[in-house]
């Protein structure tokens, strides 16, 4: 079995993994984790780096368990699905990630866990452009600053915005106050801020004159928001032509590719009983 991505595309972590490897030409085998319904499994053909064809799968087999996390007798025809309240809590995925999170990457026995030590290994294993992570020390110090800096910062503000603005109105159907909003919105204002005056500057990447992981992260991050209808670039427009720099290094076939879920995040249905009383006790500790 070669590398394989356990993945949720609504994950804005999980798009930088995938938009990192697509993008490097890493050929691996997707696992979709399904962190909300957990529909099961669809599985698509999908054509790999080498021009062969592969699937697409759902992490959970029709009968479940172990046999499912192999996944390599699916068809190339749509299965049956049925629903579960998030795929990442399962049993069966606790086998793969103890701590039930996505991403995760699986190397033959070897298993990793958490997005930049991810996307690090991949940018030592496989052969792809210095800039991603450069090899110029400073240079490389300064994509280890931003991705130090991101996680308690960025990360928290914009995963804040999407889901006190959409995910628990829509979603799970718990009302959320103007005053909470407000300060949420406040919040995510002051990081935009730093992002641009503290990182960008006047360079055209976060980093340097190129894309970076740095960049590839924060973009991913930014997305959360403007899939809740937030305006992130307006008013901004350094920001907004930095965006734009990232898209056109990125492509934007495989930028909207990526980001097709999280756009979509306004029309989600909401949760049925079972999956919001499973997702709310998680989805408060993490916000």
């Amino acid at each position: 079995m070669g590398l394989e991505l356990y993945l949720d595309l609504l994950s804005q972590p999980c798009r930088a993994v995938y938009i990192f490897a697509k993008k490097n030409g890493i050929p691996f085998e997707l696992r979709t984790v399904d962190l909300i319904k957990g529909a099961l499994p669809v599985c698509h053909p999908r054509v790999q780096t080498d021009g062969t064809k592969s699937c697409e799968t759902g992490f959970l087999a029709l009968q479940g368990g172990a046999q499912a996390m192999e996944g390599s007798a699916f068809s190339s025809h749509h299965l049956p699905c049925r629903t579960l309240p998030g795929q990442h809590l399962s049993d069966a995925f606790a086998q793969v990630n103890p701590l039930k999170k996505v991403p995760v990457l699986k190397d033959g026995d070897f298993i990793l866990r958490e997005s930049v030590a991810i996307l690090l290994y991949l940018t030592h294993k496989y052969k792809v452009p210095d800039y991603w992570y450069p090899q110029d020390l400073q240079a490389r110090a300064r994509v280890d600053e931003y991705l130090a800096w991101q996680h308690t910062t960025l990360r928290r503000s914009c995963l804040r915005a999407l889901w006190h603005k959409v995910m628990f109105p829509v979603f799970l159907g718990e009302p959320v106050s103007p005053q909470t909003l407000a300060a949420t919105l406040a919040e995510l204002d002051v990081n935009l801020q730093l992002l641009e005056d503290e990182f960008l500057q006047n360079k055209a990447f976060l980093a340097g004159p190129h894309i970076s992981l740095a960049d590839l992260v924060a973009i991913t991050e930014l997305m959360h928001p403007v899939g809740a209808g937030c305006q992130v670039f307006e008013g901004r427009p350094k920001l907004a032509a930095w965006r734009n720099r990232v898209e056109a290094a990125v492509g934007e076939d495989l930028f909207r590719e990526a980001h097709e879920i999280i756009l979509k995040a306004k029309d989600c249905p909401p949760a049925d009983p079972t999956t919001k009383q499973k997702l709310m006790p998680r989805i408060l500790a993490i916000i």
